[in-house]
């Protein structure tokens, strides 16, 4: 916001007749504009302290993030409420929560902050140091194996920058669980998440080369039926349904799970171990394929890649860090992934 401060009486300002008043008016204008200055930071403070609670759900830890008293942050917390006539958090001795109302105001001020952090970048006219936390989301293993070490990489290269990495293999909503972007593996649902292609994985089936010199090696789907396999429902939701693509299609083969977990990486430690077969996403197996340690098979039948995307909530509405991290980890996600 510009203010400008004209002067009523500039024709006869430099008159003593106009002189006390011209001064007395300035003043006036003077004290409305830097209390209009003050109200408004107040109002961004609080937006920003209430932003952090809701983030880590916690008064406290929020006080420590933003280093003031928490003290302090319970009070702008409590104004804002007050302000807005609206119970934003739920407040127990153990946790805090957002309520329905905190949950919609909070996504309003991200975009809010957001905008004003990118206007100050734009008004000084130069590129933003970029600071502050930014919170990830990922499949476990894959989180393990291939965002981690881009983010270890990334906290190098910018110092003022911290990452929560969240690593679980189900989905979670971005906005309840205080998220800046996800790594999602497979077809994405409909939803208002904003999404950027980065890859594709396959879904392979392998054994350890122990399990197939003893039992042999399968030459179609069905004769998996006669195997030994270990079902990952990370993959194949349903244990003992596989599916399978052919020149007919879809072909759906009913197979005998020794072990079934919920894990990719209990999957191929099992694998690994002999087992039997397992299906997996090919990130999983290829560093074991490449090594000798296990052996694909069906890979004519394999169905068509899954997709890799990085999604985020906020649309345009991104802060400088979070664009940067996505800019970052895309192009290398592409590098490895094939786009």
């Amino acid at each position: 916001m510009i203010v400008v401060i004209r002067c009523p009486a500039c024709v006869g300002c430099r008159s003593g007749k106009y002189a006390l008043r011209h001064a007395t008016e300035l003043g006036k204008l003077a004290l409305l504009y830097f209390s209009l200055c003050n109200s408004m930071q107040d109002r961004l403070d609080a937006l920003t302290i209430f932003a952090a609670v809701a983030e880590q759900q916690s008064f406290a830890e929020a006080a420590r993030r933003l280093r003031r008293s928490p003290a302090s942050v319970t009070r702008a917390v409590a104004a804002l409420e007050d302000r807005l006539q609206t119970r934003l958090l739920n407040r127990t001795t153990r946790s805090v929560a957002l309520t329905d109302a905190g949950v919609r105001y909070l996504e309003s001020c991200r975009r809010l902050l957001a905008t004003y952090d990118e206007l100050e970048a734009v008004n000084l006219g130069e590129r933003v140091q970029p600071r502050g936390w930014i919170n990830v989301t990922a499949p476990t293993m894959f989180g393990r194996l291939h965002v981690l070490p881009l983010v270890r990489t990334f906290l190098g290269e910018y110092s003022q920058v911290d990452v929560r990495l969240l690593l679980l293999d189900r989905v979670v909503s971005l906005v309840d669980e205080g998220l800046d972007l996800g790594v999602r593996l497979g077809e994405l649902p409909d939803s208002s998440l904003q999404a950027v292609h980065v890859g594709q994985v396959r879904r392979v089936v392998c054994a350890a080369p122990q399990y197939i010199a003893r039992h042999g090696v399968p030459m179609t789907p069905r004769d998996l039926g006669g195997h030994a396999v270990v079902s990952c429902t990370a993959v194949t939701p349903i244990p003992d349904r596989w599916s399978f693509y052919g020149p007919s299609g879809v072909t759906l083969v009913t197979v005998r799970p020794r072990l079934v977990v919920n894990t990719t990486a209990g999957a191929v430690d099992a694998a690994l171990d002999g087992l039997g077969f397992a299906c997996i996403r090919s990130y999983q197996a290829e560093p074991h394929m490449a090594a000798g340690r296990l052996q694909p098979v069906l890979v004519e039948y394999e169905p068509p890649p899954a997709p890799i995307h990085i999604v985020h909530p906020e649309g345009r509405h991104l802060s400088a860090k979070v664009r940067l991290f996505i800019d970052y980890a895309a192009e290398r996600l592409r590098r490895k992934f094939g786009l």
